[in-house]
């Protein structure tokens, strides 16, 4: 019998292991509370909706419907509910509330009237809801108002023109207008009427309309003031942490020389080959998104025409920025599939026979996926089905028919599945809490937090189906995509020879208890308005802070790593065939501190989030936290696979040269010309005149803004063409060179892409 082969010891100390699943443990288990408190204390869905005398107004049925038509039309990616959307369109919540206050307002005596603004108040913010008998009532002023704004969004809906970025006649049928008006109507009772026995409503009086009472609450102004003590003291323990101690000791590998093999004589398997297709499918996806974000930031500069071309009636906004925001999840994650695949046999030491044939089985099932769902998308908006399992689902971020979302899952778990085929024999020989082991945890939590998702679901409770649509935007993307990330740099720089293994680990298990301290619970700090409990702001306000401290931390540190990594550079012997991809890198850490960490906490403070989200602040923090950090990331993860898949006499670098500057010039200048300071007008507009004044197209296509859109031309242009064209040409090479390109005659120099001479493990050191 063949003897087993015997484990490695885990190379840490194990309070790393301890403190890692005692912070994860405490964060889910405190997210499992708040899931109970959701499920048992949102606002609630009245079964009957009457006036005074008993007359029907409308239904749960009716709610639920009208919330599917909205989801279903692409709607959430036009506008926004509880401020959760798009930011073309009104914000359906303020945009309810405003006008039936008004109306209300009228019906009591009018602006001449002292008396009417004090009943209006009282009139929306009594709570005339029965829990025993599922009856809400509402007043007969609210009820004409309703009656009212059912024929006014009918007449917005219905419109046979695209003056509003919509398609013409978007949804013609009075009967699917009066649903979506009662799906408005409760959102808007929601954010008024006051939770039983407390003086705020269930949205945390969001949002702020002093017609109705409307303002901020003490516990939204004590928790911003906690978070920035979260904020400032985590930061100043962490920096006197490590000021005391040397918790990585990278320094240690100063005295080693690296030697950077050439990327010829680097031998690559065959599935390592098939990544140039992954690759050149990311490539393609990245130029169309680019296409369409410049497409949905034009409409704000002409709404009615793309340089003389009516776009809608093709290209309505809400489809643009459907496609849009899924082609930004569906390249990255591409980029870190090939990734994945291109790395594990370089973990592993070896290959099985036949892998490659399931790696092209992966690619030609995500392409299936990919257009599948796109033209899922384009069918339900357009109206030509209503099915939500092969059309549109419509949840931002979600949007994919459900049935795609399915087959995007098994496609995740079939990767996972792939990695493991390459992993095992490696995760025999390794304790489980080693890098290998760590490699395969964070490539299987992609697709399990990633069907999470699942759970959000068209026909339920929009607060619910809210609670569970952030795990995915929030916890998988922010967390768990962020943890497969730093697993992938970490492993790039061990084959590199620039860190050891030890160190390595080291940064892994701490990146885990840092982002974890704050980033589980500070899932919250979306749902601040969307009609869970206060608790739901207080810990989300609190914990989401704290997410700010890694990223300092992190940002210290580059300038150690990029210090270590100029001497190796300069003591090597050999080229280094990596500068930029190294510095797509280093630019992941700039974006990751600038546009997740100052521009991420700036919105997340509850006292600012009340006037500012769903405005453009959200979409700065947005562009420069998914394509600074996961886009230049993804980026990057292809420059270094590319460096080995073009041949030398192919590899241009020029190309990967302007594409690195062009991405970051073109972000910057997307940010800092034109949604920063437009989110700065909008959040001045929202708490001088008004939340919904700041919503509204007037204010939006008013010359400051237009003005702002036009500046931001050339930065599209240079992102563009600058920067995701070369990037294709290189992907390109990379197909019709690479896949062709024979192994090296000579024998494999090394199972690592670099040699290091007298390599030393540096000396532990730790508190």
């Amino acid at each position: 019998m063949t003897a087993e082969p015997q484990r490695r010891e885990f190379l840490l100390a194990k309070g790393w292991v301890q403190a890692a699943v005692l912070v994860v443990l405490f964060g889910f288990f405190v997210l499992g509370l708040l899931a109970y408190r959701a499920y048992t204390d949102s606002a609630p869905l009245p079964q009957r909706v009457v006036t005074p005398e008993g007359r029907l107004v409308f239904t749960e049925e009716d709610i639920l419907a009208g919330q599917g038509i909205f989801l279903r039309n692409g709607l959430m990616q036009y506008g926004s509910v509880f401020g959760h959307g798009a930011y073309l369109g009104p914000d359906y919540t303020a945009d309810y509330l405003r006008r039936s206050a008004l109306f209300v307002r009228e019906r009591l005596g009018g602006e001449q009237d002292a008396s009417a603004a004090m009943r209006t108040v009282k009139d929306f913010q009594t709570n005339r809801y029965d829990p025993a008998t599922g009856t809400l009532v509402f007043s007969a002023e609210q009820a004409a108002a309703f009656e009212q704004l059912a024929a006014h969004y009918h007449a917005t809906f219905s419109v046979p023109t695209t003056e509003k970025g919509l398609r013409p006649s978007a949804i013609p049928d009075p009967a699917d207008t009066r649903r979506l008006t009662a799906f408005f109507a409760w959102t808007a009772w929601a954010a008024s009427a006051r939770r039983p026995g407390l003086e705020y409503s269930y949205t945390n009086n969001w949002p702020p309309e002093p017609r109705v009472g409307n303002g901020p609450t003490g516990a939204m102004v004590v928790w911003s003031m906690l978070s920035l003590i979260a904020l400032l003291g985590g930061i100043g323990l962490l920096m006197a942490a490590f000021g005391r101690w040397n918790f990585l000791g990278w320094h240690a590998r100063d005295q080693q020389t690296v030697s950077f093999h050439p990327p010829g004589k680097v031998s690559l398997t065959p599935s390592q080959r098939a990544c140039a297709g992954f690759f050149l499918v990311m490539a393609v996806l990245f130029l169309l998104q680019a296409l369409l974000g410049g497409a949905t930031q034009h409409y704000r500069a002409e709404l009615t025409s793309f340089f003389g071309f009516n776009l809608a009636t093709l290209l309505p906004f809400n489809l643009a920025r459907t496609w849009h925001v899924q082609l930004s999840l569906l390249w990255v994650a591409t980029s870190y599939l090939a990734a994945g695949i291109f790395l594990a046999p370089m973990v592993a030491g070896h290959e099985p026979r036949g892998q490659h044939w399931l790696a092209y089985a992966l690619l030609g099932a995500l392409v299936v996926v990919v257009f599948g769902s796109l033209a899922g998308e384009f069918a339900g908006i357009h109206g030509w089905t209503p099915s939500t399992w092969f059309g549109n689902q419509g949840f931002e971020y979600l949007d994919l028919g459900r049935f795609w979302q399915v087959l995007l899952s098994l496609g995740l778990l079939f990767w996972v599945g792939l990695l493991l085929r390459v992993l095992r024999r490696r995760l025999r020989t390794e304790h489980p809490g080693n890098m290998p082991w760590m490699f395969f945890y964070s490539a299987l939590a992609i697709p399990a937090f990633y069907a999470v998702g699942l759970l959000a679901r068209p026909t339920s409770h929009f607060t619910l189906t809210d609670f569970w649509r952030f795990w995915v935007v929030h916890l998988w993307v922010e967390d768990f995509l962020e943890l497969f990330t730093t697993l992938m740099v970490a492993y790039i720089f061990v084959l590199l020879g620039v860190v050891s293994e030890r160190v390595a680990l080291r940064v892994i298990y701490l990146d885990i208890i840092l982002y974890s301290a704050g980033g589980v619970i500070g899932t919250m700090h979306h749902l601040y308005f969307s009609g869970t409990p206060v608790e739901h702001m207080a810990l989300g306000a609190f914990f989401s802070a704290a997410e700010v401290i890694p990223l300092t931390f992190l940002t210290v540190e580059a300038w150690s790593f990029l210090r270590l990594g100029h001497a190796q550079h300069a003591k090597s012997p050999t080229p280094f065939p990596h500068r930029w991809a190294i510095l797509f890198l280093v630019s992941v850490g700039f974006w990751n501190f600038l546009g997740a960490g100052i521009f991420g906490f700036l919105i997340n403070l509850p006292i600012v989030s009340y006037y500012e989200i769903g405005t453009a602040l959200t979409a700065n923090h947005g562009h420069a936290a998914m394509m600074g950090v996961y886009g230049m990331l993804a980026v990057g993860l292809a420059m270094f696979a590319l460096r080995y898949l073009v041949p030398e006499d192919r590899w241009s670098e020029r190309a990967a040269k302007l594409s690195f500057w062009s991405l970051n010039l073109g972000l910057a200048w997307m940010v800092f010309a034109n949604l920063f300071p437009l989110g700065v007008l909008q959040l001045h507009e929202s708490v001088t005149h008004g939340y919904y004044e700041a919503r509204q197209l007037d204010f939006l296509t008013s010359e400051r803004v237009e003005l702002l859109e036009w500046l931001r031309l050339p930065g599209d242009a240079v992102f563009i063409v600058g920067g995701v064209l070369p990037l294709v040409l290189l992907c390109w090479r990379g197909v019709r060179h690479g896949l062709r390109r024979a192994a090296p005659t000579e024998p494999v120099l090394a199972p690592l892409f670099t040699h290091v001479e007298h390599a030393v493990e540096p000396e532990q050191s730790q508190p």
